[in-house]
């Protein structure tokens, strides 16, 4: 009886022992970053004001006159990430952003205007105050007309300059 209670304890002793051993060691998980949470920038410009909603984004361009800009993406496209990242890094694109109103969505809504081509990424368009999608206001490619790509971004740059001059000439 007395050996079974030895070995009971030392049994408890070389568990107790692992486990601590294992409880000092650093674990893949405890040497990553911790994960930020998610802005409704998602990464597009962090300094810009974003709204949550496409209802919500068409009430505020409609009540500040000011142009809609939506841009459709999804996190895990390699072409969208590319835009997303030329587009946070051209500091005049980010300047002229501030006098839109700004969308970005990753996921497709309900409203066919939004996709007068069809559903790709990444597309941009823009609407103005008075809720039409400007049809007028492409990309280079025939085939997707609101597609860009980190090349384009000075293509871009220009499209945004003229939302905000259709609007003053237009309104």
């Amino acid at each position: 009886m007395e050996k079974i209670y030895v070995s009971m304890i030392l049994l408890l002793v070389a568990v107790s022992c692992a486990l601590a051993k294992d409880a000092g060691k650093e674990t893949k998980e405890t040497t990553t970053k911790p994960k930020l949470p998610q802005t409704l920038s998602r990464g597009w410009g962090d300094q810009l004001i974003w709204t949550q909603t496409y209802e919500e984004a068409l009430f505020r361009s409609k009540h500040s006159n000011k142009p809609l800009m939506i841009i459709h993406h999804l996190d895990d496209c390699p072409h969208s990430q590319a835009l997303k990242k030329a587009f946070a890094e051209h500091k005049e694109v980010q300047k002229l952003a501030e006098k839109f109103i700004l969308l970005n969505l990753v996921y497709e809504t309900t409203d066919k205007n939004l996709s007068p081509d069809g559903q790709y990424v990444p597309r941009i368009l823009f609407i103005d105050p008075s809720l039409t999608v400007r049809a007028d206001i492409t990309g280079r490619y025939s085939n997707r007309l609101y597609a860009y790509e980190p090349s384009d971004i000075s293509l871009l740059y220009s499209n945004m300059q003229k939302a905000l001059k259709l609007l003053k000439t237009e309104l």
